[in-house]
């Protein structure tokens, strides 16, 4: 189990090696990525910011509630920081477990608490110049701060 912030490009392929083991019969995968929309508005690019100290305890402990709620040790996250461009991976969460529905059910659960707790902050970058915060709802769902 491994949980962290990274400032480079995540390799996706490395964490679901890490994940896997003889005994585990799935390997679940979120990744998030950037997107060339959002609420209507064209997006270039996504900085993220983090209070990393506070955000690696979070994730960290995120990993070892679905730990024990998934039944699983392998369980790995990576989290970007830094500007983002089109489609790169903003973060990753693999989770390996012998059964497909732990191993889907503590992906989707980990990034549910991970939008909904730990202090990233993502800057919209508009394809008009203009910047703006985005806000994360506890629903993951995100909104321009006006």
């Amino acid at each position: 189990m491994r949980t962290t912030l990274v400032g480079r490009p995540i390799d996706v392929a490395a964490l679901t090696r890490e994940v896997g083991a003889e005994d585990n019969g799935a390997i679940s995968l979120f990744v998030g990525t950037v997107r060339n929309v959002n609420e209507g508005r064209a997006v270039d690019g996504i900085e993220y910011n983090a209070y990393a100290p506070m955000a690696e305890r979070e994730l960290a402990q995120i990993a070892e509630e679905a730990s024990a709620r998934f039944g699983t040790r392998h369980i790995v996250i990576e989290h970007r920081t830094g500007y983002l461009a089109l489609g790169e991976a903003s973060v990753v969460i693999a989770v390996g477990h012998p059964r497909r529905a732990p191993s889907l059910d503590g992906a989707r659960w980990i990034i549910e608490e991970l939008k909904r707790r730990v202090p990233i902050w993502k800057l919209e970058h508009y394809v008009d110049g203009t910047r703006e915060w985005v806000a994360q709802l506890p629903t993951g769902e995100a909104t321009a701060d006006a």
